[in-house]
């Protein structure tokens, strides 16, 4: 080796030693009791419970795993995220590979459906073959993350969400506490780390996404068996142990730090896993309680590792409760301290790194908290919604692909501009084929939206929500609970054949001070427009209507008047617009 060489390593090796000088090392996996009957043991009482410490060491600084204390010293916000208004959620991993949509991992395990009917067909019987084989086959050779990044921000993306680990459990970078993750199995590849050189390359921020906390109890379909058919009673490979894998392509890799242990015996646990989506009700797995507090432990160490290798501008918690490890809701199973403590080292860790804290930490469902941002996932507010910030997020087609998505840049910008609206930030998941690319149609969609973002942007990058969100034609007496408003969940054919009106708009105040009001339709060339919520009777401005112009008309001046009951405005004889328009008011 020569002397070039040497140094090159030894500064590797000394990165390597820094990145990890302060997290602790995690015990083996304790014993776990012998299961008992399915649904024979009751679920422990969470309300009455003690909340756990778990006394992990965290990244000196002020703020310590208590609520308390991250109130207290969390400085608000970052301005960065209502100025960057619009991101792309990069949900991509291994179940990409089922083609069959969202939580492919699981439902490979569940007879009848489309995951199940594409696994037998791509890897053969989940007890013979199971999602292990995914993850050793999977490669998404056309996935680059560069040249994906330069896309979403040419479609006016801000700022991305990428995923680091899903309900799978399967770690998208060189985890620390994961054997099974992308490093050493499928692409080999670090694709947070990809994701993050991307990100900063190209100016936008990024935050990472974990969606392991509840694996536990979302994993149990993996420990059943077909209940008739030639595999009738055979185990799925759920129930696999390290012992098995000897001799084996996954020998020295434990099947219980991807599939978990087998929690059927609490009741409601086996329901849940055979159902769409249903948690299993709130409660503590009370006979497994040292698996559970080093379960926690791992939870907050792979995030911990995650923001120490990568330094995120935000993180993210997946679930329905107030916060992961709370004991009901997603938090079923353990109550600890495990979110206090992952959010007080990455607020700390900011401040050690960057001087400053310009990050937030994502808790889906969590009420006003300062220290965290909330999310709508698929929904719309029926109001504006200034208590806390917030991520409005929801999927085109489905959160992983299949066949038959409608790609339609009507809806993604209509669902923008109704979250906008409302005071939301949103992020929008445009899911990768299995290897990795993007199909003609989402691409195409892609480039209308930042055609149109760049054109009508200076109402959406930056603003905040007026007075009122919107009037439209069902609208009864200025209230809006009558307003049309477009159809939430995933954006599809639904969303996009929704027919707004001409009366229908939406209203944003820009940071320049003006008003947008954003036509949900394109007006008729020269049609009479009136805004009911701009006539002078109501004074809602303050102030009388100055001027009036429409983003991107390039011809006359438009004429227009302020009448008491509203503001009139006539378009222009030409409207070569494909989508809602933008009117300025100042």
């Amino acid at each position: 080796m020569n002397t070039f060489s040497r140094v090159t390593l030894l500064v590797l090796i000394s990165n390597v030693l820094q990145a990890h000088a302060g997290l602790p090392t995690l015990p083996p996996i304790p014993a776990v009791p012998p299961a008992l009957p399915v649904d024979s043991v009751p679920l422990g009482d969470s309300k009455t419970a003690t909340e756990v410490k778990l006394g992990i060491p965290i990244t000196p600084g002020p703020f310590q795993p208590t609520w308390e204390s991250i109130e207290k010293n969390y400085p608000g916000t970052p301005a960065w995220l209502r100025e960057a208004k619009f991101g792309i959620w990069v949900h991509f991993g291994p179940q990409a590979a089922g083609k069959s949509g969202d939580w492919y991992a699981r439902r490979l395990y569940k007879p009848g459906t489309p995951a199940y009917k594409n696994h037998l067909k791509d890897y053969g019987h989940p007890s013979q073959s199971g999602y292990k084989e995914v993850l050793r086959d999977w490669n998404p050779v056309q996935l680059d993350p560069a040249k994906l990044t330069a896309l979403y921000k040419e479609a006016g993306a801000r700022f991305l969400i990428v995923q680091g680990v899903h309900h799978d459990n399967f770690d998208l970078w060189d985890s620390r506490y994961q054997p099974w993750n992308s490093v050493r199995l499928g692409p080999k590849r670090d694709l947070v780390g990809e994701w993050a050189r991307a990100a900063k390359a190209a100016g936008i921020r990024y935050g990472v996404a974990f969606h392991h906390e509840y694996s536990w109890w979302w994993w149990q379909t993996a420990f059943g068996s077909d209940t008739q058919g030639e595999y009738a009673g055979v185990p799925y490979d759920g129930q696999l142990s390290l012992a098995d894998g000897v001799g084996k392509w996954w020998q020295g890799l434990d099947p219980r730090l991807l599939y978990n242990v087998d929690l059927r015996e609490y009741q409601g646990v086996s329901k849940a896993a055979s159902s769409p989506w249903n948690p299993p009700p709130d409660g503590l797995f009370s006979r497994h309680l040292d698996y559970a507090k080093w379960y926690a432990t791992r939870w907050a160490l792979r995030m911990m590792d995650v923001v120490d290798r990568y330094d995120p501008d935000f993180i993210y918690t997946d679930g329905t409760g107030p916060q992961p490890f709370s004991g009901d809701h997603t938090g079923t199973g353990f109550k600890a301290d495990a979110t206090q403590t992952v959010i007080a080292d990455f607020y700390n860790h900011a401040l050690k790194t960057r001087g400053k804290i310009d990050t937030f930490s994502i808790i889906k469902f969590r009420p006003n908290t300062n220290g965290t941002v909330n999310t709508e996932e698929g929904t719309i507010p029926r109001d504006i919604k200034t208590d806390q910030a917030w991520i409005a997020e929801t999927p085109v087609g489905d959160w992983y692909y299949q066949p038959g998505f409608t790609y339609d840049s009507g809806a993604v910008i209509r669902y923008l501009l109704e979250e906008v609206a409302r005071d939301g930030n949103v992020a929008i998941c445009v899911s990768p084929l299995p290897d990795g690319s993007l199909d003609e149609g989402s691409t195409r969609m892609l480039q209308e939206v930042g055609n149109w973002l760049r054109l009508n942007g200076q109402g959406i990058y930056g603003s905040q929500a007026w007075v009122r969100l919107g009037e439209g034609d069902n609208e009864s007496e200025g209230k809006n609970d009558k307003l049309r408003t477009l159809p939430g969940h995933a954006l599809g054919k639904k969303q996009a054949e929704f027919a707004f009106g001409p009366h229908d708009f939406r209203f944003t105040k820009g940071k320049d001070g003006s008003l947008y009001a954003y036509s949900m339709a394109v007006p008729a060339a020269g049609a009479e427009i009136k805004i009911r919520s701009l006539g002078s009777a109501e004074n809602l401005l303050g102030k009388p209507v100055k001027s009036v112009s429409l983003l991107g008309h390039q011809g006359a001046p438009l004429k227009w008047k302020q009448q008491a009951d509203a503001l009139v405005i006539t378009a222009p004889s030409a409207m070569p617009y494909a989508t809602a328009v933008a009117f300025k008011i100042d």
